[in-house]
């Protein structure tokens, strides 16, 4: 019976954690999707508390879920395709760390030609990340992808004029470099070290 209560813990589990090794798991599960499901709980709560607005949210809820299935396919096919193609060596040649002015350049020109929502960059910035590319260029990158998409810039001439689409651009290129440097000088090393573990981290084991 001694040998049995030292055994346990005072939780009343086994030494050595073996039944709490799913703790860990759980409380990333949690931290990861807590915010989905409070949410999820907010929008029902006030769907049946006014049911005018909780048909709204679910009706744009589904018309965004239906976008995401036609984006993400042909997007996940493009980063699959550039995580074969694209050697860790070339990424990091043109877009790494030392690429100077060339690397922003490119990094500028692939967010500007992208075609997409804004979190379809997001998978795009982490393999950049993975092969190599450093942060500055990313940030310009998401930045690029945002503010200075050419379908973007073909509308804005259209319907705005193209003065006003020209000071745009221009506050762009500007702006978007200034920001992407300042982040990257106000981040440490062992912070932009951290960003690139937990991007390592989240990709799936093999």
């Amino acid at each position: 019976m001694s040998e049995q209560q030292t055994n346990m813990n005072p939780q009343g589990g086994m030494q050595g954690g073996q039944p709490g090794q799913p703790m860990p798991k759980r409380k990333s599960f949690l931290k990861r999707y807590g915010t989905f499901f409070i949410l999820l709980a907010v929008g029902v709560a006030a769907g049946l508390i006014f049911p005018s607005i909780g048909q709204k949210a679910l009706s744009n809820t589904l018309d965004n879920f239906k976008e995401m299935l036609s984006v993400l396919p042909p997007i996940f096919i493009l980063l699959g395709l550039l995580d074969v193609w694209v050697d860790r060596t070339t990424m990091m040649k043109y877009t790494g760390k030392g690429s100077g002015i060339k690397g922003a350049l490119i990094a500028f020109l692939l967010g500007s030609a992208a075609a997409g929502p804004l979190y379809a960059a997001f998978p795009f910035a982490a393999v950049m990340i993975k092969k190599g590319s450093s942060l500055m260029n990313v940030l310009i990158f998401i930045g690029a992808w945002s503010t200075t998409k050419i379908p973007l810039l073909a509308f804005e001439a259209a319907s705005m004029g193209p003065v006003f689409m020209a000071a745009r651009l221009g506050l762009n290129l500007i702006g978007i470099p200034l920001i992407a440097y300042l982040t990257d000088k106000s981040l440490g090393k062992a912070q932009i070290d951290e960003i690139y573990t937990l991007n390592d981290a989240e990709r799936p084991q093999a």
